[in-house]
């Protein structure tokens, strides 16, 4: 996250990694489910940045169960329609980063944008950058001192598409239709 942060940061743009496992991110599907959320207040921040980067590991080739629970509180957006039928995601642009020690990282990272596509979110060219070591291996991608190369370059082309994709959708939103609720 901080090598694709760090691209993004010599594209103009700004933002702070944030942890979804060190808050209490309570299942459902609406905006804040009650007492003892901490989605509210991350609702609010993923909403003013322009660009929502998921981070996730592989788990059994899959999205980690926080990762999904993150995505399932999005949900709400489908419900949460301005007049012309836009949801609050509509002009901010998603991509994801993936790790692992076996195989899986398109299928991860397939899950977690087509599923940010259904409420809103916009995917540039590319879409996810992904290290993935040797099935069961024991090295992982935190261990390098630097990213194997194929991976830093690719991590450069994602930015610049990222931030080039949310300059333009901030600069023209999408239009919606009118009544589109």
């Amino acid at each position: 996250m901080q090598q694709l942060f760090g691209e993004l940061a010599k594209q103009g743009a700004t933002g702070k990694i944030v942890r979804a496992a060190d808050f209490n991110i309570k299942p459902g599907v609406k905006s804040d489910e009650g007492k003892g959320d901490d989605w509210p207040d991350l609702r609010r921040q993923l909403l003013a940045a322009d660009i929502l980067v998921i981070g996730a590991p592989i788990w059994l080739g899959q999205p980690s169960s926080i990762a999904k629970r993150v995505m399932e509180r999005m949900d709400a957006f489908l419900d949460e329609k301005d007049e012309r039928g836009r949801m609050p995601s509509y002009g901010k642009v998603v991509i994801a980063a993936i790790v692992g020690n076996e195989d899986g990282a398109h299928h991860t990272a397939a899950e977690i944008l087509s599923g940010l596509i259904e409420v809103g979110f916009t995917v540039p060219s590319g879409g996810s950058t992904y290290w993935v070591g040797e099935a069961m291996g024991s090295k992982e991608y935190k261990e390098f001192k630097r990213p194997p190369k194929i991976v830093a370059k690719w991590t450069q082309m994602l930015a610049s598409n990222t931030a080039h994709l949310a300059r333009l959708l901030k600069a023209q939103q999408y239009p919606g239709i009118k009544g589109g609720r």
